[in-house]
């Protein structure tokens, strides 16, 4: 069903009108809030929304009895003596390509505790520093996160729809965020599934067609600041349209492989992030464990890229930029008219 006639179904409904927070919306950006589907099922997903390749927020699934049961003091009990790895900044605007954080391993009850206290106590840099937790495998270097097996002492309190079969499954990754952390925008190569599960959060996403707008270093945006970018340093990212919305306890955020996404946790945060294969598993980097590297055909076609600029800076300056002017015509008229059709 094409998104402008959604509006007239039994299953479409908008976010609420006060999901434009103080201090965050965008004068410049074209903005249109993402479509909300409440008590649909996942067939009616997998044969009229999925095919969209956009993304939606999902709400009524049943994800299990964790939006009842995960305060505090329960997960204390459960998790609580589990040593992590996270995310410590003074800057709730994290930065991934200036890396404005530093890395500190606590306990899960350290964790909880500051990242849900209003007042810290003890820290590690200021009393406003604050935390963000990105599970990974029991083996960082080798293994992705496998939220059934890194945490199974929550297992039988989470579902994930099934939205996609079993063999196509790759991680599901426990995120915890302090109010205000904002993560870097970056893409994702695989479906994903983003399941809220306590506090609000903002999410604003930016449709792949705007990748030459995004100002790129690899999978990242250097646009840190999506709501009050810098101009003069990237004029043209106000030409990205935004799509955005607010997720809560509950909601789940379908993110389509390629879409530009950045977050704002609203409040304490606890979600869990699904990711899939969507594509034949021999696209993959098979030493991909946290799903952001490039398909391999992508990247043997950027390092072509790269050897061709090296060879036209071996031409003239003139011929340089004739040469390198052609070969974006080559791109334009091969591949990018092309996939527009």
């Amino acid at each position: 069903m094409p998104l402008d006639e959604q509006k007239n179904s039994d299953n479409f409904d908008h976010v609420d009108e006060d999901f434009v927070e103080k201090g965050h919306k965008s004068e410049q950006n074209e903005t249109e809030v993402l479509p909300v589907y409440t008590n649909i099922d996942e067939e009616y997903f997998i044969r009229d929304i999925y095919p969209l390749r956009v993304p939606v927020i999902l709400s009524g699934f049943d994800i299990g009895n964790c939006l009842d049961k995960w305060n505090n003091e329960f997960l204390i009990e459960a998790v609580g003596s589990l040593d992590v790895k996270c995310h410590v900044t003074t800057d709730p605007k994290m930065d991934f390509l200036t890396k404005n954080f530093a890395y500190k391993t606590m306990s899960m009850a350290t964790l909880i505790s500051r990242a849900s206290s209003e007042k810290l106590n003890d820290y590690f840099f200021s009393l406003n520093e604050k935390y963000y937790l990105r599970s990974v495998g029991t083996n960082p270097r080798k293994d992705v996160a496998n939220f059934e097996l890194d945490f199974p002492q929550l297992t039988n309190d989470f579902k994930i729809p099934r939205l996609f079969t079993d063999s196509q499954h790759f991680s599901s990754v426990l995120r915890i965020a302090s109010a205000g952390i904002q993560m870097w925008t970056h893409y994702d190569v695989m479906d994903n599934l983003l399941i809220q599960i306590r506090g609000r959060k903002r999410v604003v996403l930016f449709s792949p067609k705007d990748a030459l707008n995004m100002y790129l270093l690899g999978d990242k945006s250097q646009v840190v600041d999506v709501d009050n970018p810098d101009l003069s340093r990237f004029p043209n990212f106000v030409k990205a349209k935004r799509y955005e919305g607010i997720l809560e306890p509950g909601d789940i955020l379908f993110i389509p492989a390629m879409w530009f996404h950045n977050t704002i946790a609203l409040n304490f945060n606890v979600a869990i992030n699904v990711f899939w294969k969507h594509l034949d598993s021999k696209l993959y980097n098979s030493k991909d464990i946290y799903g952001n590297k490039d398909l391999v055909p992508a990247v043997q076609a950027l390092e072509f890229v790269d050897r061709a600029v090296k060879r036209l800076d071996e031409l003239p300056a003139e011929y340089r930029d004739f040469y390198a002017r052609r070969l974006i015509n080559e791109i334009q008229n091969r591949v990018l008219n092309h996939t527009a059709e």
